[in-house]
């Protein structure tokens, strides 16, 4: 098969993401300073980085001495260029996030679900976040480069982007075709949660600095990015990081999936309360899952049967963490959610030792293990991250057009 021929327009937008990449994630920097971390040359960097300054997509952030000549000129990616949104469907409740282009927060909203909502109620909350987080920081729409939805399933992409979320019940729903019906207009962006998460971590957070990693969200579900590379892997549909569906016990306790054994009926927060349920015989007190799963770490240092209970979570969490180790070889797992940031703060040595236990010595003792460092707000946060991410692949020449700028392209691509 013919290789497809490089353009002059190709190679423009590649050095434009290359620059706005390095400035994003590593500046302020100097022209000369990206001549030498992109090899790009300096006449290169000069005219791209004028371009972008122009554009207002990189702005000056102050001087520093050069070695006898003049001050060399500090840039940045641009705060103010624009806003994006995130938010994060849960099993529980709509978060939605605004944030400036350097991702600083200027809004929040949270609104509650019912017990596996349908689609139509999770769609009103998400509108409704939207256009009270654009109120509250006194933000016009058109000054929003994009929405980025994370969701508690597989994200299927294509001519309509489908969401499959059996453990609420979604089959197949058209999520950005509900939200255009609905009303809202921007570029959307959707994919599973944990892989929002994964990215927030990546580049924010505990993950960053590492090429090859997982990221573990355990709430309600249980799910994980894995990262090679630097890249997040995702399987020939997208469902690649299903980690809480995978089998931990032959024939074991029934999952919300339909199967049995799932990870996620062990160490998701349902399953955790469950086993405490049938071995206590009532319930832990609480006004919700989050309240309840509270509670029980609570009841620990004075309940023999607690401690039991969250004793096996944290063994059926660290053998599901050397199944990570042995099948991935990462150099680094962070453990995320409401749920493993709690149990983590608790028992993570005991985790540790369970995974020591149970991967192979070798890549065991290069894996480091920890917890995520971006909090509850994650999910949302890597959403927000998805337009950003197309920004800087694009190189603002596309997909995302200026702030404001007429025709720019519906997106419903993660």
């Amino acid at each position: 098969m013919a290789s497809k021929r490089t353009t002059v327009r190709d190679l423009r937008r590649h050095n434009r993401s290359l620059l706005l990449s390095k400035l994003y994630f590593d500046g302020p920097l100097s022209r000369h300073e990206l001549s030498q971390l992109t090899g790009l040359s300096a006449a290169t960097v000069s005219n791209v980085t004028a371009e972008l300054g122009e554009e207002r997509l990189i702005t000056e952030a102050g001087q520093v001495e050069s070695d006898g000549g003049r001050p060399r000129v500090l840039l940045r990616v641009d705060p103010a260029y624009g806003h994006v949104a995130g938010v994060d469907i849960g099993e529980t409740g709509v978060k939605v996030e605004l944030f400036d282009l350097a991702m600083n927060r200027l809004a929040t909203v949270e609104h509650p679900l019912p017990k596996a909502p349908d689609a139509a109620t999770a769609v009103e909350q998400v509108t409704s976040g939207l256009r009270e987080v654009f109120a509250t920081a006194g933000i016009d729409e058109s000054a929003v480069l994009g929405v980025g939805i994370g969701v508690p399933g597989t994200v299927e992409q294509g001519a309509r982007v489908l969401v499959h979320a059996p453990t609420v019940g979604w089959d197949a729903v058209p999520l950005v075709s509900l939200l255009r019906d609905a009303g809202v207009g921007l570029p959307l962006f959707v994919d599973n949660g944990a892989k929002t998460q994964g990215q927030a971590e990546m580049w924010f957070g505990a993950g960053r600095g590492a090429r090859h990693a997982v990221i573990a969200l355990i709430g309600s579900g249980v799910g994980a990015a894995v990262v090679t590379d630097g890249t997040t892997y995702r399987g020939s549909t997208s469902s690649a990081g299903e980690w809480g569906h995978t089998t931990i016990a032959y024939g074991g306790q029934e999952c919300r999936c339909g199967a049995r054994g799932c990870l996620e009926a062990y160490i998701g927060a349902g399953g955790v309360l469950a086993r405490y349920r049938r071995a206590r015989g009532k319930d832990v007190t609480g006004e919700d899952e989050q309240a309840q799963f509270t509670a029980l770490l609570e009841a620990a240092a004075r309940s023999k049967t607690a401690a039991k209970v969250l004793d096996e979570t944290a063994g059926y969490l660290g053998a599901g963490i050397a199944n990570l180790i042995n099948l991935f070889n990462p150099e680094r797992i962070v453990i995320g959610g409401w749920a493993g940031l709690a149990l983590g703060e608790q028992l993570l040595p005991r985790i540790r030792a369970v995974a020591g236990e149970h991967a192979l010595r070798h890549p065991f003792s290069q894996t480091s293990i920890q917890l995520g460092s971006l909090g509850l707000d994650a999910v949302a946060t890597g959403a927000a991250t998805l337009p950003v991410a197309d920004l800087l692949e694009q190189g603002a020449t596309s997909r995302l057009a200026k702030p404001g700028t007429p025709g720019a392209p519906d997106s419903d691509a993660a």
